[in-house]
């Protein structure tokens, strides 16, 4: 495929689901009972969103449509897209919403069977991660939300148990580390709520990243 042709695609591609994806949060948060934490900052917390939304999707689009239109790439954008849209609800306003989890989890399932990865292996992943997580949850008395909880589960479709494991400790990590600045910068206290789905679905950006360079 040529460069010229790449680009045009990552363009079309990029305006298209940018777009859409933005569209579809702002909906999202104009729904009836919709549970934003910042209800009176949206417009002020989602201020970047859409440039930010925009040279995100075209990075993943441009990376995973550079060599070839194959299914695995196909999967991969659509993965991306919905794992940005995520990443933003949940720094705008900590919210993970079911009607983005939904979808998101079930093509994985289609993914997982149309590329003949192992079912049952990835099911199970989904089963134990969102498990545990929602143990920790109820532990933890609302430091890990519901939506953490199903975004857990749909991972582990995705990646199956190693992948969706490395994924956890990444995206722990990561977000103890950046919970520990706030809180020394009095950003947060011990007792505030932090948003971790960030953390996790950017580690799973980078994990799809690097596995499918790999491949």
């Amino acid at each position: 495929m040529s460069n010229f042709a790449t680009i045009l695609i990552c363009l079309l591609l990029t305006i298209i689901l940018s777009n859409f994806g933005s569209y579809w949060i702002d909906k999202l948060y104009t729904m009836p009972n919709a549970p934003l934490t910042f209800p009176d900052e949206v417009n002020q917390r989602a201020r970047y969103r859409k440039p930010l939304l925009t040279f995100a999707m075209f990075c993943c689009t441009f990376y995973f449509v550079e060599y070839s239109l194959l299914p695995e790439n196909f999967y991969l954008i659509v993965a991306s897209f919905f794992l940005l849209l995520i990443t933003f609800t949940d720094f705008e306003q900590y919210v993970i919403f079911d009607r983005m989890t939904l979808p998101f989890a079930l093509i994985g399932i289609a993914a997982t069977i149309h590329l003949n990865l192992q079912l049952n292996m990835h099911i199970g992943s989904a089963l134990v991660g969102g498990g545990i997580f929602l143990i920790l949850a109820a532990v933890t008395r609302g430091a890990l939300g519901g939506g953490d909880v199903k975004l857990i589960a749909a991972l582990g479709i995705w990646l199956g148990p190693h992948r969706l494991f490395n994924v956890i400790i990444t995206g722990c990590i990561a977000g103890g580390i950046v919970a520990l600045i706030m809180i020394l910068l009095n950003q947060k206290d011990r007792k505030s709520y932090f948003a971790y789905g960030p953390y996790f679905t950017l580690a799973t950006l980078i994990d799809l990243i690097r596995f499918s360079h790999l491949e």
